[in-house]
């Protein structure tokens, strides 16, 4: 009797122990959490021509966001929001646009309606008027060189917003209607927009000519979210008329940031294998601007070009991926050389979706939003690599995670890198779970940054958790061959990269090979469900918008194209390539139990994805939850859903792991 009772105590005892670390968890995570949530973001960071004043998007008094400028040389002044005569509220300001005069600023605000106009004001007064009266999706000024027009990228009646946000029901007539983006141009003398590029093009980025009576625009036929990955390059007349072709891209490369060289000669791009629109990752190459053949001026390179911009008819300043890490560059046309100018451990990006730097006329004076592990997001100004802060918005935030170690590995000839995250209470005595997180894309890559409340499991750190965070082959950061190299080969070397990061890690860190957890987003959720159905050493998983079956998930998204180049051929001419890296023929093989989360009108990896591995996972009595929240796309927008995962996930994590 005596030694059944023995056992009642202690499995009383381990209960209880158990119960009270889930909420010592649960307070400590909820503390993390809302935390996350009080940070402020900065967007659309923008220095004037002149270096004088740095723009600036940033969180207004209530829900909305507005513009903000400050004279950063100027001794002792202060930052002043921008705002119309009639006190509008700019809820949803973004797309700063500075004049060439320095004076002026453009930018575009939806106020307390949901249609984006278009304002315009002085710098040093503050004050803005509404100069446009539109109807429809609205994006992308640019001051023209002559500054008395303003271009801007407009789908008349269309809805607009791109691939990340909530597709619309999908009911009627389906594929009917088209919203292409038509570059426009709105004259200052008397408010007059005037579309200038043909209806049946849809205009993804462009750049005013230095003479101000051209531009180069990226374009395709519609639909807009789908045809990016076939867009080419076009020149055309302000005045309206047909576009001239001057470069169609292999299928293999993408294009992005087209910039016109400031003696007008040459035209310059990104172009590289990319997965998303506004993610760019690539060479920069130029080419005549009358057409011809392009040159690639970052052959062979070990980085990769995120954005760029010209600071002389023969000199470039470009922004870089390189090694889990960003950098800042200056690249010679004579001579072929580049001279770095800073490098550090976060990403800078002068173009694409999330543009976090900007420079002045003078290639030097520059504006960047500032965000590492150990640093909360600010608003800095100075030289570059020498910024200064200009705000103090997230001086209150304290770091909950422990430190950021860069680890680098051999893996089948090739060097990768990744990031580590430490236990925010590391004892090197005690050993501690981690949780692998891959992230999306493919063509993409981690890099220090300031937690956000989006599916970042960086906040599992401040529960216990080593994090590691691998950029496997296919991601940017290594040169373009380094991103091509998981081509017709989804789930084969980059897996096998992750997993000799994960031995590395081993060798190193006092981690329990026994509680090891694997979790991703996008490519990242579908990496994890592939690393489930081919290893059982990860012993739970989280699978956030997730891709099950390839030759189904074909026919399902609302972007097909972006798998043309990654895949070689359609899934009707070449199912067996599909086939091959699809977790679902593999299912039989998974034994971790699996959290599956995605978002109800997710377009790039759609609902019924989660849908079909979690229905799999069940039937095979795998412990499986699945959770789809109402009405989000892929990048999920209520701060509350987005919340609710990280919370899911780390309870999750817990579950299985602690």
């Amino acid at each position: 009797m005596l030694r059944p009772c023995r056992a009642l105590f202690f499995g009383w005892v381990v209960s209880f122990l158990l119960a009270s670390r889930l909420v010592a968890d649960t307070q400590k995570l909820e503390q993390v959490l809302s935390q996350l949530e009080q940070v402020r973001s900065f967007a659309d960071i923008s220095i004037s021509p002149d270096g004088r004043w740095v723009a600036w998007v940033g969180a207004a008094p209530g829900n909305g966001t507005a513009v903000y400028v400050l004279d950063w040389k100027k001794q002792g002044a202060k930052q002043k929001r921008i705002a119309s005569d009639d006190a509008l509220e700019h809820a949803g300001a973004s797309s700063i646009a500075w004049a060439p005069d320095s004076k002026r600023l453009a930018f575009l605000s939806h106020g307390d309606s949901p249609q984006d106009q278009i304002f315009v004001a002085f710098a040093d007064s503050g004050k803005a008027r509404q100069i446009s009266h539109l109807d429809g999706h609205v994006a992308s000024l640019h001051w023209a060189p002559q500054e008395e027009r303003i271009a801007f990228l407009y789908a008349e009646h269309g809805g607009g917003g791109g691939p990340l946000e909530a597709v619309a029901a999908q009911t009627g007539v389906i594929g009917n209607e088209l919203h292409n983006q038509r570059l426009t141009i709105l004259s200052l003398a008397d408010n007059a927009a005037q579309p200038v590029t043909p209806a049946d093009l849809n205009i993804y980025e462009y750049d005013w000519a230095p003479d101000g009576e051209r531009f180069v625009a990226i374009a395709a036929p519609g639909p807009a979210d789908n045809n990016w990955w076939t867009a080419k390059l076009y020149t055309g007349s302000a005045g309206g008329g047909p576009l001239k072709l001057i470069y169609a891209p292999p299928p293999d490369r993408q294009l992005a940031a087209p910039h016109w060289s400031p003696d007008g000669s040459q035209i310059g791009f990104v172009g590289g294998l990319m997965s998303d629109q506004g993610f760019n990752g690539g060479d920069i190459f130029v080419v005549p601007a009358q057409g011809g053949e392009a040159r690639n001026l970052t052959d062979k390179s070990t980085f990769t070009s995120t954005g760029f911009e010209w600071t002389t008819p023969n000199t470039i300043l470009y922004t870089e991926a390189t090694e889990g890490g960003g950098g800042v560059a200056l690249l010679n046309l004579k001579t072929g050389t580049s001279e770095l100018l800073w490098k550090g451990s976060q990403s800078l990006h002068h173009d694409g979706n999330f543009p976090n730097f900007s420079v002045a006329r003078d290639g030097v004076t520059s504006a960047a939003v500032v965000s590492t592990w150990e640093q909360a997001p600010e608003v800095s100004a100075g030289k570059i690599g020498d910024w200064k802060p200009l705000t103090t918005e997230n001086a209150s935030q304290r770091r909950q995670w422990g430190k950021a170690e860069s680890l680098t590995w051999e893996n089948e000839g090739r060097r990768v890198q990744g990031w580590l995250l430490y236990p925010a209470d590391f004892d090197a005595s005690k050993r501690y779970p981690m949780v692998v997180d891959i992230h999306g894309g493919p063509s993409g890559f981690r890099v220090a940054s300031w937690p956000s409340a989006h599916f970042d499991v960086s906040v599992l750190s401040a529960l216990g958790y080593f994090v590691f965070f691998p950029n496997p082959r296919g991601s940017y950061g290594g040169g373009e061959a380094f991103t091509k190299a998981n081509v017709k080969d989804f789930g084969g070397g980059d897996l096998r990269d992750i997993l000799a990061g994960v031995d590395a890690v081993l060798k190193q860190s006092p981690v329990d090979k026994q509680r090891i957890g694997v979790t991703g987003w996008s490519y990242g959720g579908y990496m994890t469900m592939w690393t489930v159905t081919q290893t059982n050493r990860f012993r739970a998983a989280v699978a956030g918008a997730g891709i099950a079956n390839w030759l189904s998930y074909y026919g399902q998204n609302s972007i097909d194209e972006w798998m043309i180049p990654f895949f070689g051929a359609s899934v009707y001419d070449d199912p067996a390539v599909y086939a091959k890296s699809s977790p679902i023929n593999f299912i039989k093989q998974v034994k971790t139990p699996t959290l599956v989360v995605v978002g109800e009108r997710d377009g790039e990896c759609p609902a019924p994805q989660s849908f079909e591995f979690w229905h799999a996972l069940k039937s095979k009595n795998v412990d499986t939850q699945l959770v789809v929240y109402p009405g989000e796309g892929h990048s999920f927008r209520d701060p509350k859903n987005r919340v609710d995962v990280l919370r899911r996930t780390a309870e999750w994590f817990d579950k299985y792991l602690q």
